[in-house]
């Protein structure tokens, strides 16, 4: 199989390099097709492009649109889409709006666990205000000592339920949907295993994206388990969704798995990018 990555992160949200630097990376580990999907944000598309170019990688314009769907927080990936769409770009800064006052609950729910500066420190690492996260408290609490790691942090405080995490109302799965398909794009669920639900609640989401014109599902993500890779390539199947590769890469550091360094797929699906040439 051609090195695909189809889902990355740039320091345009929340990861560390810049989109060039990106896609610097993934030329030296050899990718030929990479997307770069900030969440909520298509700003460093277009730096991105121009590196690609010049690279002979193929520049797959994406995103990663929050939801909330039976109170859980979910990601659609949008890829090939129109990232200087201008309803798409509001869009996006609609549903970003209100990260700062959610980081800033956040900081105050630290420091009655008894961890201070804990909203100032997340702001160090922050490089677009409007999309603080989650993942910059978890640096700060890695960096600060309070945890050993990315993952430990998230387990202890900021899982979904955990002491310092606070529920956010996203988009709508039908919205999302919505925003990719008018931009031009085609909707794909991320990393599926993440999820806290149910076998039932899960055939329901995907009843429902499917129904509301969402074609894919990741299947090889760096966060699902190899046993994971099987069961999301069988599904992909059952329901008839196109299958994608991804490796949701953050950070040297942090990511389980490095931009473009991802196994093929378990067994025969049909790939997202079947019908792009």
């Amino acid at each position: 199989m051609l090195n695909i990555d189809l889902h990355s992160h740039s320091r345009v949200s929340d990861g560390v390099l810049s989109p060039s630097e990106l896609v610097l990376r993934a030329h030296g580990n050899g990718v030929k097709m990479l997307a770069l999907t900030d969440h909520d944000e298509v700003g460093g598309v277009s730096e991105a492009r121009k590196t690609a170019a010049g690279l002979g990688i193929e520049l797959v314009s994406g995103v990663e649109v929050s939801i909330t769907w039976a109170g859980t927080s979910i990601h659609i990936v949008g890829l090939h889409v129109d990232e200087n769409d201008p309803v798409l770009v509001e869009r996006l800064f609609q549903n970003r709006t209100g990260r700062m006052d959610r980081a800033k609950r956040m900081g105050e729910r630290f420091a009655a666990l008894g961890v201070q500066g804990a909203y100032e420190g997340a702001l160090g690492y922050v490089t677009n205000p409007n999309l603080i996260s989650r993942k910059h408290f978890a640096r700060f609490l890695v960096d600060s000592g309070v945890c050993p790691t990315i993952s430990s942090a998230f387990e202890r405080f900021l899982k979904d339920g955990g002491p310092a995490y606070v529920r956010h109302q996203w988009a709508t799965l039908a919205e999302a949907v919505q925003w990719i398909r008018e931009a031009g794009g085609i909707a794909v669920v991320a990393h599926p295993g993440r999820y806290k639900l149910s076998d039932v609640a899960l055939h329901a989401f995907l009843d429902e994206f499917r129904q509301l014109g969402g074609i894919g599902i990741e299947v090889v993500t760096g966060s699902h388990s190899p046993d994971q890779y099987l069961y999301f390539a069988r599904l992909a199947n059952r329901y008839g969704f196109l299958a994608s590769v991804g490796s949701d890469f953050h950070a040297p550091a942090e990511s389980p798995v490095d931009v473009g360094r991802l196994p093929d797929f378990p067994c025969p699906v049909e790939p997202v990018w079947r019908d792009w040439r």
